[in-house]
């Protein structure tokens, strides 16, 4: 009987343990050629069979004969309890099978051989790709390097103003700024040149900032807030760990300078909370810092106004560092100027807002951006890759898509982030060959693919935050490092009509994909005809 229930045993666990979603294969297709492996697999598989029905027998020898057996009783409870154990395991283990979308398998030649949907809704030629790419994006290569020269140029001379209309005892202090988006990590893919800049900045002495993150247990952030975080103006003094005047003698010649201020001073001290905190509370308040933002930087472009010949305009009151220059060629440059905090001493910032996202409604809550990390993340991942490698035209082709997509049938939620941090998903996840410059049609369905899965299960995980591929070289904080995973589309889903506006701004993206690359795809003048876009891929 103890053999019997042995062997029943090992065959629920060797069941469980062979199950697919366990374990599952890399390559589940079987070469049709290799006769003699199929041969193989149809014994093994015929000795199976055999041994199945000798188990078979022997059970239900064992169940008769269990029948006059006392202690029959205590065998089914034994043999009840590992089944429910191993009907545990089976649950449990499918919370433990990976949410990204799988690799795709490659044949000798590095190109893609998994049939995803999306490769019969778009047909992509590997001639017309190159072209596109050679015509449309190479020539912003050596003007993004002299779009950036003159942006870097005018920030240090405007920022330099605007400390010197500060108040310096009373005013917020400006700090050198940060270079982020598709112009500082060469991806720009669209007239007219934007840059983004972040601008730290700090409270005057003695005061201090506390920054607060969602991922601190200490903390009382809303789930619904996940990225976010509070700043904490912290007055001198105020806790009564910022002054030793209460622990040392000074001795009678001496006085503290926080502790003995006069009335002047401490109506000071009121006032920059007024100015910087939301009503009865000492948390940074994002309204307040925006204007006081706008006023500053219109100050300080009325000082240097005149060393410019061009026009330096708003182009949206609600977000105060959204600026246009327009000079008298008529060409224009967007320059978006987003105040932050800089968290601790890291590259994390706390920032006002991102200009594709307006769901944070609450003043107090800022969000964390990341983007020095990602930044950093996509330079040491392409120190890996092929020579001329795929990966930044993947990223400024479906850029440009979206792009055109969205003068045809206008904004959705969905952004340039969601397609550089799927791409950076993409580039951690699968080899560096596979990112040769001539596998682009592939690797393009693939980052067009990962979209679309993610958009379906309404899921796309921060690239940062949570993520253990993240090499060490890139020094994510601990904190950021070990938080748990952030679901970027989670704020949309709770809003419905803004998710499925975003999904069907993504379907029609796809339909229209073969149509906008070849419009855009320009007759070469030596005779040179363009491809037509065929059903099935040129390998």
């Amino acid at each position: 009987m103890q053999g019997a229930f042995a062997r029943v045993c090992m065959v629920v666990v060797a069941a469980i343990l062979n199950h697919p979603l366990l374990f599952p294969n890399e390559n589940t297709t079987i070469p049709e050629q290799d006769d003699e492996l199929l041969t193989r697999m149809k014994e093994h598989q015929e000795k199976l069979e055999a041994e199945q029905k000798r188990l078979d027998q022997e059970i239900s020898q064992t169940e008769t004969a269990l029948i006059d057996d006392p202690d029959s009783y205590s065998w089914y409870f034994w043999s009840t309890l590992c089944l429910v154990i191993f009907f545990t395991i089976e649950v449990c283990r499918q919370d433990m099978i990976p949410t990204e979308m799988p690799d795709t398998m490659e044949d000798e030649d590095g190109e893609s051989s998994a049939e995803y949907l999306i490769a019969k809704t778009v047909a992509l030629d590997k001639g017309v790709l190159s072209n596109f790419c050679k015509t449309h994006f190479h020539p912003f290569i050596h003007e993004s390097g002299r779009v950036r020269e003159f942006i870097e140029g005018f920030a240090d001379d405007l920022l330099e103003a605007l400390r010197s209309v500060c108040v310096r005892d009373s005013d917020l202090e400006v700090e050198d700024f940060v270079g982020i988006g598709s112009m500082f990590e060469s991806w720009r893919v669209s007239k007219p040149p934007t840059c983004d800049l972040f601008v730290p900045f700090a409270p005057p002495q003695p005061f201090r900032f506390q920054s607060q993150l969602w991922c601190d247990p200490s903390t009382e952030i809303p789930l619904d807030l996940q990225g976010c975080g509070r700043i904490k103006l912290i007055k001198p003094g105020g806790n009564g760990t910022d002054c030793l005047c209460g622990s040392t003698n000074l001795g009678d010649d001496m006085l503290c300078l926080l502790h003995n201020r006069n009335e002047s001073e401490k109506l000071e001290e009121h006032t920059l909370v007024e100015l910087l905190c939301e009503k009865n509370t000492s948390y940074l308040s994002k309204d307040q810092i925006m204007r006081w933002f706008q006023i500053s930087v219109s100050k300080a472009w009325g000082q240097i106004s005149h060393k410019y010949d061009f026009e330096l305009a708003f182009r949206n009151l609600d977000f105060p560092g959204a600026l246009k220059i327009r000079f008298r060629s008529g060409k224009t440059v967007i320059l978006n100027i987003t105040p932050a905090v800089q968290f601790e001493d890291t590259d994390a910032y706390l920032i006002s807002h991102f200009p594709s996202d307006t769901s944070n409604s609450s003043d107090i809550h800022w969000q964390l951006s990341l983007t020095v990390y990602e930044k950093n993340l996509l330079k040491h991942l392409a120190k890996r890759l092929p020579t001329n490698s795929c990966h930044v035209h993947c990223l400024q082709i479906v850029s440009f898509l979206h792009k055109k997509q969205t003068a045809l049938t206008g904004r959705s939620a969905f952004s340039n982030y969601h397609i550089k941090t799927a791409l950076l998903h993409l580039l951690l996840s699968k080899r560096p060959a596979m990112w040769q410059p001539q596998n682009l049609n592939h690797r393009l369905r693939d980052l067009l693919r990962f979209l679309q899965q993610s958009l379906e299960e309404k899921r796309l995980y921060h690239v940062v935050v949570g993520n253990p591929r993240i090499p060490v070289e890139i020094l994510v904080p601990k904190i950021i490092r070990t938080a748990e995973p952030i679901n970027l589309f989670r704020p949309l889903v709770l809003q419905r009509h803004v998710y499925a506006k975003m999904e069907e701004h993504f379907q029609e993206m796809v339909k229209n994909t073969s149509v906008l690359v070849q419009e855009y795809t320009p007759h070469l003048s030596n005779g040179y005809v363009r491809h037509e876009f065929s059903s099935t891929d040129q390998t």
